[in-house]
């Protein structure tokens, strides 16, 4: 958990971080939350399973691949196919805040598979495609938190982005 929190902690400077919080992804669980468990969980399953993957790709992938920065749940006509077209959306927001590597461009784009076209490329998309449809899963049946993640991520990525802020100010 410690490297997801520290690539969470760059990524934190872009205010956009924040604001995945606002937005709710599955039952109650935001965007944000949704992400570090996709992040943490997909490191986890890599870890138990030994599979060699590029950790910091994984974890950034993971972290950015629902980065879509509206609310799907607002009724407008455009949000019906939300499913098929938020992980262009996502990577194109993540390209433009963060400049992304081929390897983290496949994993957004791709972690919709099947309801969008093109299959992962690589253990890392296969690994986040995968996680991210047992999170989703498990925030959609009604599931209050990921054993503990929630206040932990919760206070750490709040007290993270007040150390930013006031370093900004």
């Amino acid at each position: 958990m410690k490297k997801v929190f520290r690539i969470l902690e760059r990524l934190a400077e872009n205010p956009h971080m924040e604001e995945m919080d606002r937005y709710i992804q599955h039952g109650d669980t935001s965007c944000l939350l949704h992400t570090v468990a996709v992040a943490y969980y997909s490191m986890k399953l890599a870890e138990k399973l030994r599979i060699p993957v590029h950790k910091r790709e994984l974890i950034r992938g993971a972290l950015l691949h629902d980065y879509f920065l509206y609310d799907w749940h607002d009724g407008k006509p455009e949000r019906k196919i939300h499913g098929f077209t938020h992980p262009a959306t996502a990577a194109r927001n993540a390209d433009r805040d963060f400049k992304l590597k081929r390897l983290e461009m496949d994993i957004i784009q791709r972690h919709m598979f099947p309801l969008t076209p093109k299959p992962p490329a690589s253990r890392e998309a296969w690994l986040v495609c995968l996680v991210d449809k047992g999170c989703s899963l498990y925030e959609t049946f009604g599931r209050k938190n990921y054993r503990g993640i929630d206040e932990k991520w919760k206070k750490e990525f709040r007290k993270l982005y007040e150390e930013l802020r006031d370093n900004v100010e």
